[in-house]
């Protein structure tokens, strides 16, 4: 063609990364810059997420794991180094803690002499989808949403281009959601954060700004089609609910805007290198449709379903946004969906659900009533059992997994670094770096500053300055979340573990070996469902506590953020038979050594221990040779055969006879509340 075309510019390419030391990430950061990347997408450790220090007993085998740590300034310094935070737009995944690692990002740019007025990003600062899927929450509800609506308010005095909330769909999605509970819910959060920022009395031409500067993080699956039409919906809807419910006159402030991550849920670790073109094609979802085109696009690494990606895989990942944005002719035309019948037909019947399941949200109090409730935990747990149940049965097809399961041998899995290891010297580092930086720091201007921050807290005044004024007294991101715990308390979220799910005929067999079982142990076998350390990745400890259940055993499951010691003490009081450990953060080596020596220390390691996660060949022959009785990882899909497992598990052990009891030791006990979940 000789018609010379306009082509749209691209959206802004990131990668998702971060881990072990603020000197290591920012390194990996400005690699990644010199590839071409265009912004930065900074993952935290979980620790930084939770409001706590690497020196705390939750962080035990959590720093730098899944992220990287940031414990105070000097941290953030060292991981925006020769990074101009003027120019640069850098989005930071964090919730609970975003006050804060924001007032440190914004402590840094002034160092920089970077005006706040110039700041470009998002933090995305979504607490309602932590309480249903990721689990990095520390306060309850309402507090919780007064610090997000703090940063909002921050924001439009002093960070007009910042985005300071990006309300998180993503999660959902890999909770199980469906693509209209995945609209609906994120609405409804939505919606729950501008309401409490419209009753501050904000100026009706400023709310609208204020609406215009929400941006959403979605997710995009391998149902292609599905997935085009639920943006189009969202976008749609978004601009619906700026209009009539907020009287949001300008289309510009009422414009769906979303950055994405493609669905990581989805990718196996069986024949990992088919992860390759799952990725490709979730990433045509949310990039072809030009009326619903993201914003800002990162892509997992193909072998991320086995642990931290290399610096080479999060570049393979890179490179495929940059051949579609600049090898192929898709930015030169207009939306090449308009005039589908099928796309419209689909767009307007999720709108109509969604509608619907945000009326009936609407109706039961809004997002936080509906997070109090547990009627959103049990509605995702349920979506989520569904879908298992469907791969197990064959109904959903998995390439490799379920179908196809023969292949050759991949040769990108071999040799000793086909995956990112954080070795457990990067937590004793940073514990002693920790010490030097508070020995070094002015110890009577940190607790003043403290005390500010506290007495903010207790008055409703906007805690962003007086968090600034932390950062810069070298308070540390464990202190600053103890002042907040003190005033607001902490939280724990229902887990939706309280519905009944299908009968498989799988299951039927297994309920049959549980009943025998229960005749030989004069009772029902029972198994205590624990997450030890930070992990709030819950998805596939509630499906093996519903399961459990429904074959016939008793369960103890309390949630996410248990100690070892609360483990082992609810162990005893349940006179348990198994002990099931759920760590997806990369720390399992650690924590169930911990779990293990408090065991025999307490004289039950005649209990066995059956550990799921993201867990190496390597690493699962050292859980072995601890005395893990069985390791799973996302390659055992099929939870009918785990439950039959862990029946021959609890049988073998019976002929292992029980030391005698020990008294518990006090650090095993805490009061649980009645949202544990427990049965």
């Amino acid at each position: 063609m000789s018609e010379t075309k306009t082509r749209d510019k691209p959206w802004i390419f990131r990668t998702y990364a971060g881990h072990s030391t603020a000197a290591d990430s920012n390194a990996l950061y400005r690699g990644n810059l010199a590839r071409g990347q265009t912004g930065l997408s900074i993952a935290f450790d979980l620790p930084t997420q939770t409001g706590y220090d690497p020196d705390h007993e939750l962080a035990k085998g959590e720093v730098g794991k899944v992220g990287v740590s940031i414990a105070h300034l000097g941290d953030m310094r060292t991981l925006l180094d020769a990074i101009p935070l003027a120019t640069m737009n850098t989005s930071m995944t964090i919730n609970a803690t975003a006050p804060w690692l924001l007032a440190l990002y914004v402590a840094v740019a002034d160092e920089q002499g970077a005006p706040r007025d110039a700041l470009t990003g998002t933090t995305q600062n979504d607490i309602v989808k932590e309480y249903l899927s990721r689990g990095t929450y520390i306060f309850p509800p309402e507090p919780s949403l007064r610090l997000t609506r703090d940063t909002i308010l921050f924001g439009r005095e002093e960070m007009p281009k910042w985005n300071p909330m990006n309300v998180c769909s993503y999660h959902l999605q890999e909770a199980g959601a469906t693509p209209v509970q995945e609209v609906a819910f994120a609405l409804a959060t939505a919606c729950a954060v501008l309401d409490r920022v419209k009753a501050t009395g904000v100026p009706e031409a400023d709310f609208a700004r204020m609406v215009g500067r929400i941006s959403f993080f979605v997710n995009a699956g391998m149902r292609f089609v599905t997935e085009i039409c639920k943006l189009r919906a969202f976008a749609e809807l978004w601009d619906e609910i700026c209009r009539d419910r907020y009287a949001v006159a300008d289309e510009k402030h009422r414009r769906f805007r979303y950055g994405v991550q493609v669905n990581s849920l989805g990718l196996t670790e069986q024949q990992p290198e088919n992860n390759v073109h799952r990725i490709l094609i979730e990433m045509l979802a949310v990039t072809l449709s030009k009326k619903a085109r993201a914003r800002a696009v990162q892509l997992p690494a193909w072998n991320e379903a086995m642990g931290l990606p290399r610096p080479w895989d999060q570049q393979w990942s890179l490179r495929m946004q940059q051949i579609l944005a600049y090898e192929t002719d898709l930015l030169e035309y207009e939306d090449v969906f308009d005039g589908s019948t099928v796309i419209e037909r689909e767009t307007a019947a999720i709108m109509e659900a969604a509608r619907a399941e945000f009326a009936a949200i609407d109706a039961m109090g809004g997002a936080v009533a509906c997070v109090e409730s547990g009627y959103m935990k049990r509605a995702l747990v349920e979506s989520n059992a569904a879908r298992v149940s469907e791969i197990e049965e064959g109904e959903r097809v998995v390439v490799g997994v379920n179908r196809y399961e023969e292949g050759e041998p991949s040769p990108l899995v071999t040799g000793d670094r086909a995956i990112l290891t954080v070795s457990e010297d990067v937590e004793q580092g940073a514990i002693a770096a920790l010490r030097d930086w508070r020995a070094g720091r002015d110890e009577a201007a940190a607790k003043a500053a403290l005390d500010a921050l506290e007495a903010a807290a207790r008055s409703d005044t906007n805690i962003m300055e007086p968090s600034i004024a932390c950062a810069k007294a070298g308070v540390t991101t464990g202190e600053w979340g103890e002042r907040l715990r003190a005033v607001f308390g902490e939280y724990r979220a229902p887990t939706g573990v309280t519905l009944e799910t299908k009968v498989t005929p799988r299951e039927r067999e297994v309920r049959i070996l549980v009943g025998e079982l229960a005749e030989t142990l004069g009772r029902a076998p029972t198994i205590v469902v624990g997450k030890p350390g930070l992990d709030g990745h819950s998805n596939g400890a509630e499906q093996i506590a519903l399961r459990a259940r429904d074959v016939g055993m008793e369960v103890a499951y309390d949630g996410i953020r248990q100690t070892p010691a609360e483990i082992v003490a609810r162990a005893a009081e349940t006179k348990a038979h198994v002990i099931g450990l759920s760590i997806l953060s990369g720390s399992h080596v650690p924590l169930v050594r911990e779990v293990m020596a408090r065991l025999r220390l307490e004289g039950l390691d005649h209990i066995p221990v059956v550990v799921g996660g993201i867990i190496s060949n390597e690493d699962a022959l050292v859980l072995s040779n601890m005395g893990v009785s069985k390791v799973y990882t996302p390659k055992n899909y099929e939870i009918d055969r785990i439950m039959g497992e862990i029946v021959g598990v609890i049988a073998r052990a019976l002929d292992k006879p029980p030391a005698p009891e020990a008294p518990l030791a006090a650090a095993g006990k805490r009061d649980r509340r009645a949202a544990r979940g427990s049965y």
